[in-house]
């Protein structure tokens, strides 16, 4: 990976373009209690209304749209906990070509079964990221398959900033724009989005407490990978990637970490009020908001809801 290759504005223009045949312009909707709660105006960007549930969409079709058919002959690949697998499974089953997916044996059930779903071919390893790519280079190796990282990758970020290009596009004066923050593909490119649509808009990220190595990352001016993190947001236990890093550290405002009772909360709110399902990855921005009130007071604030992919057998407060 070139870390010079940062994506541009133009390459999120061309993301658009080439993926909006094949997913959803997901609405925005608001709530005037969590508006009052939060002492702020807010927009969520429903994402968790996307193809497979999730933003995900966005970056893996532009990623295996963009692939010549030489390249995407042999199939492409990866390692996911799950919303990139359904992801990736589904911008192939568009191509006719295989997908190989390597999940943690931890991974939610739900993901597991949505990825079958979309007809991806699953292989389970231990949930470390030593496993995962153990995994991927097995199978790389003896199908040829292309390997399309979850979001350290120019195309990926390019697709998941077509988000906000679309949040900006509906909402134009917002102050502030949100998203978790895990591997940083979203985050990335929400910031290159949002930075050349809105120059004095703020990029903020929310991100658990129990996998803070964005946050200190961020800090630090160093990347920290994360070791061992146990956080209920099973989307956000990644660490960033050069790439990725390289990006946030130039482009995003602040990192926002929040415990666990946080994210529960704000994603029961969420659930209560607004009548959506999210998973708790996507509630963790807004559980930021709740936590840092004064932070936000007056303003407009548009969150991505990245995803709403949750097990229903074991939803974090019951």
């Amino acid at each position: 990976m070139n870390i010079q290759n940062i994506p541009s504005w133009d390459d999120i223009i061309d993301a658009s373009l080439r993926i909006s045949g094949y997913i959803h312009r997901t609405p925005v909707l608001t709530s005037n209690h969590l508006n009052s709660l939060s002492g702020s105006f807010l927009f969520f960007k429903c994402e968790n209304f996307q193809k497979v549930g999730a933003f995900k969409a966005r970056g893996a079709l532009n990623a295996v749209l963009k692939l010549s058919g030489e390249h995407a002959a042999s199939g492409v690949a990866t390692h996911s906990s799950g919303n990139h697998a359904a992801a990736l499974a589904l911008a192939a089953s568009i191509r006719n070509i295989p997908a190989y997916i390597v999940m943690p044996s931890n991974a939610p059930k739900v993901k597991v079964e949505a990825v079958r779903s979309y007809g991806g071919i699953i292989s389970f390893c231990e949930p470390t990221l030593a496993a995962r790519e153990e995994g991927l280079n097995k199978i790389t190796k003896e199908t040829g398959a292309v390997f399309i990282p979850p979001y350290n990758h120019p195309d990926i970020i390019c697709g998941q900033g077509t988000a906000a290009k679309e949040f900006l596009e509906e909402i134009p004066d917002l102050d502030v724009i949100m998203a978790p923050v895990g591997g940083g593909g979203l985050l990335s490119g929400t910031a290159i989005a949002a930075k050349a649509m809105s120059p004095d808009i703020k990029v903020i990220a929310g991100e658990p407490e129990n996998a803070n190595d964005a946050f200190l990352s961020f800090t630090s001016g160093q990347l920290i990978p994360s070791v061992n993190p146990q956080t209920i947001a099973d989307g956000l236990k990644t660490s960033l990637g050069d790439l990725t890093f390289k990006i946030i550290l130039e482009k995003t405002d602040a990192i926002l970490t929040v415990s666990e009772d946080e994210i529960i909360h704000a994603m029961r709110l969420i659930w209560e009020r607004m009548k959506i399902i999210i998973e708790p990855s996507c509630a963790v921005p807004f559980a930021a908001v709740l936590a840092n009130k004064s932070l936000f007071e007056g303003k407009k604030v548009g969150i991505i809801l990245s995803g709403g992919n949750v097990d229903l057998d074991s939803l974090p407060w019951l």
